[in-house]
């Protein structure tokens, strides 16, 4: 684990601190690792948290819509993000599945996604679809009350980018993500 700046490779930056810390190691192209640990949210709530997205809508600022439908016997996700003026706002159109598997003795929530395409999602005009989506995420107990994350996420929004909106998602876009994201824990316990 390269928490606290230990054994970390070279590359590899914490970038946030406080509920949560996190390590973000841009990969590639539109690709990242992410390991982190969200205390207080403990990893079977952390996985609710993430899979109800009714309850998305309600914390995640960038959502223009969010959805899910069965399509030829698979549950698809439709997921439009705003994206900041002048850019044109991304779809996402992706298959997403939820384990929680027992290994050694310890409990782990792994969720996948990836794109795909489907007849009963059609483009938006002015609304760039993004084609190549894959993400995969572990959520396992840090051993007190909150969690360890470790994620793979690859994402290629298309259209032109500018170089500092791509620095932006890396350096801010993924730690405030979690941020919100451990406070939506807390809030949903209160929701229950």
């Amino acid at each position: 684990m390269f928490i606290d700046g230990k054994n970390r490779p070279e590359g590899v930056k914490q970038l946030w601190r406080g509920p949560a810390k996190l390590v973000v190691e841009h990969s590639g192209l539109y690709e990242y690792k992410v390991f982190g640990v969200l205390e207080d949210c403990p990893p079977a709530l952390l996985a609710d948290v993430y899979m109800d997205l009714d309850y998305r809508k309600q914390w995640d600022r960038y959502i223009k819509e969010l959805c899910e439908k069965e399509c030829n016997g698979e549950i698809i996700v439709y997921w439009e993000v705003k994206y900041p003026f002048p850019l044109s706002n991304r779809d996402y159109v992706y298959l997403r599945q939820r384990r929680d598997l027992d290994l050694e003795g310890k409990r782990i929530h792994v969720i996948l996604a990836q794109s795909t395409s489907v007849p009963q999602f059609t483009e938006k005009p002015g609304v760039i679809r993004v084609q190549q989506y894959k993400q995969s995420l572990a959520i396992e107990s840090d051993g007190k009350k909150g969690s360890k994350v470790f994620m793979y996420y690859f994402d290629n929004p298309g259209g032109q980018i500018p170089s500092w909106l791509i620095n932006w998602a890396a350096k801010n876009g993924v730690p405030n993500f979690l941020k919100d994201m451990a406070k939506a824990c807390q809030n949903y316990l209160k929701k229950a």
